[in-house]
């Protein structure tokens, strides 16, 4: 007897970053010395301070228990003091249903829920193209339409909403944006956010916005938060991560804030579904949000001196790659006479190179391949050797 899955599963491809580190092992199990820029996950460890605050509170018995369900009160508090010291936004951290902070076990987490939460089948949401593919796949999951919003380099990669059909408009229940931009490495200014707000107020639809890289900027540049925008709150919700910012991947802690019945409506999923992260993670992440500046812009400075050397190798290359304003990635155009696909499997196979291939995040990603810098110095120069000479007849 076979076993059967949902329908909503069998529709669904492979995720992205499980396949890719698939073909990276199974590449490095004959004998090649493989380069891994493909995942951004954080080489470098995670603060010390950090640590030391999960050792001691990993041994208070209450912190054993399950899980204030929308996140303890300290984790709450140092999220929305830390919105408020760094975007100058107010937010109440109570319990839902007028609280506007929630705590996730990882921005990834909160994203995927949240459709649950607002989207019925048949319902829109507008997804860019191309996008972190949680938000599409979650919104198949739940018997949704993903509507993709093309990114083009000629815009800036932001999507243009006057060209959003008005029918689709009226369908529509979100807009998921992500600026910093993964993995176009795209930024917006609160011009553009001032206009996504105004979009969702006239078409009465959710704005989504993943803030996970908005804490990685170069050259003296401060990301916004769509919270800035007056009245944002009304219709937008922003995810916070602590992932890149903080090298905590693998903690899996993040907040949700904004729109008070955004929150109330996730809680109410989550509630459902999980237990909420572990307190000890919790109240080390606090310690987390009350590092000095200073402690940041060093870990910054690190990224920002692999992208500028990265850049260069790859110019010198022939490869006319764009030196970001943000993030941890570099969107690279592919050779010409080259497929997102074919280039970054062949750099794999034949120089022993992990890229991830623009088509990975959507049709609107041809043409493109991402690399991480989230790989010591000494590599990534090895990286740039390697593809330098494999582009060469």
């Amino acid at each position: 007897m076979a076993v059967r899955v949902a329908d909503r599963i069998a529709e669904v491809p492979p995720y992205l970053f499980a396949e890719l580190d698939r073909r990276r092992a199974a590449v490095a199990a004959r004998g090649i010395d493989v380069i891994p820029l493909g995942i951004g996950d954080p080489d470098l460890p995670t603060p010390e301070p950090v640590v030391a605050a999960l050792r001691a509170e990993a041994g208070v018995p209450s912190n054993h228990r399950y899980p204030d369900y929308e996140g303890c009160p300290a984790f709450r508090e140092a999220a929305a003091a830390y919105m408020a010291r760094r975007f100058g936004v107010s937010l109440d951290p109570g319990s839902p249903p007028r609280g506007q902070v929630l705590a996730l076990i990882g921005a990834k987490e909160g994203l995927s829920h949240l459709v649950w939460a607002f989207c019925d089948p048949g319902d829109v949401v507008l997804c860019p193209d191309p996008a972190y593919p949680v938000y599409a796949v979650h919104t198949r999951f739940c018997g949704g339409v993903p509507y993709r919003l093309p990114l083009r380099a000629e815009l800036g990669f932001l999507p243009d909403l006057d060209a959003v059909p008005a029918d689709v408009a009226r369908r529509a229940k979100i807009l998921f944006l992500n600026y910093p931009n993964n993995p176009t490495a795209a930024v917006a200014d609160l011009a553009f956010f001032e206009r996504a707000v105004a979009f969702c107020r006239r078409h009465d639809i959710l704005l989504a916005h993943d803030a996970a890289y908005v804490e990685i900027g170069y050259d003296g540049y401060l990301a916004p938060s769509v919270l800035q925008v007056p009245g944002a709150a009304d219709v937008a919700v922003e995810f916070h991560s602590l992932s890149k910012p903080f090298n905590m991947t693998g903690w899996r802690i993040g907040f949700a804030c904004g729109s008070p019945a955004a929150v109330a409506a996730l809680a109410i999923v989550k509630n459902n579904t999980d237990s909420g992260p572990f307190t000890a993670v919790q109240r080390a992440a606090v310690a987390a949000l009350d590092l000095p500046r200073a402690d940041l812009e060093g870990r910054i400075e690190v990224y920002r001196r692999r992208r500028d050397r990265m850049t260069d190798a790859l110019r010198a290359a022939g490869i006319a790659v764009p030196r970001p304003q943000a993030t941890i990635y570099l969107w690279c155009p592919v050779p010409a006479g080259e497929t997102s696909a074919g280039f970054a499997g062949r750099l794999l196979e034949e120089a022993g190179v992990f890229v991830t291939p623009g088509t990975g995040y959507g049709p609107g990603g041809e043409g493109f391949f991402r690399i991480s810098l989230t790989c010591p110095d000494a590599r990534l120069d090895e990286a740039a050797r390697r593809i330098a000479a494999f582009g060469r007849p």
